[in-house]
């Protein structure tokens, strides 16, 4: 399979831009479960980067559990983890309702912000970087919500515990109308993107505490635009 190119931007260490750049191909699904990567000559030879940077990358995204590398086979991009489906399948209708979610979400994600501040890697920092970089309040709604989600799933993973990682695909899984609701207007569009800006300066600071109370902070914002916009919602 055909690899995107990696974007010229090279600020840091090659071998971080690449594994942020292969991460982001894996989370938005442009490498699917089961895709098989390209031999590392390929592949650099593609990114117009050394095979030491490929295989420094390769590694990196093995020790998330991201890709594997298999006999006979090569590197292999990785199914999602098993619990997902068995969480998901255990769960009835009314346990999903969305304020449960909601309060799930208060629960994890604050702490989730908190462990990506104290272990994020300069790849995952990187995939955050890129992310808010496309984030904006001149988007449409769908634009905005995907990058909504991605902000968060690439938070999650930041954290470096799966278990954790696999709840937020499961939160996000659940929450698509919410999500629609918080990013109607422009107004609400910017304070995600606000929301998001103030997280990331935390972890980026490497200050566990403040990016827990960014993101505790951000889900409050969000959870008042909901339901904001659903009162002006029932009252049309």
């Amino acid at each position: 399979m055909t690899v995107p190119p990696l974007p010229q931007r090279r600020t840091r260490g090659v071998g971080v831009e690449i594994a942020a750049h292969l991460e982001r191909l894996i989370a938005t699904g442009e490498l699917a479960p089961g895709a098989k990567l390209p031999p590392e000559r390929e592949l650099a030879e593609s990114l117009t980067v050394s095979r030491g940077s490929v295989r420094d990358a390769l590694g990196h995204l093995e020790s998330k559990s991201l890709v594997e590398r298999v006999q006979g086979r090569g590197t292999v991009v990785c199914l999602p983890p098993a619990q997902v489906g068995e969480l998901h399948a255990g769960l009835d209708e009314t346990e999903k309702e969305l304020a449960d979610v909601a309060e799930l979400r208060a629960v994890v994600e604050p702490r989730i912000a908190e462990f990506a501040a104290l272990r994020a890697t300069a790849s995952d920092l990187l995939q955050l970087d890129d992310i808010l970089a496309r984030s904006h309040d001149g988007l449409v709604t769908a634009d905005s919500v995907r990058l909504d989600v991605e902000f968060h799933s690439a938070l999650a993973r930041a954290s470096q515990n799966p278990l954790l990682a696999t709840v937020n695909t499961l939160a996000c899984s659940w929450t698509p109308d919410v999500r629609r609701r918080s990013h109607t207007t422009r107004r609400a569009r910017r304070v995600s993107v606000e929301g998001h800006r103030a997280i990331l300066a935390a972890v980026r600071a490497r200050d566990g505490e403040a990016a827990r109370a960014a993101m505790a902070d951000h889900l409050r914002a969000v959870a008042a635009l909901t339901r904001l916009a659903t009162d002006e919602g029932a009252g049309s």
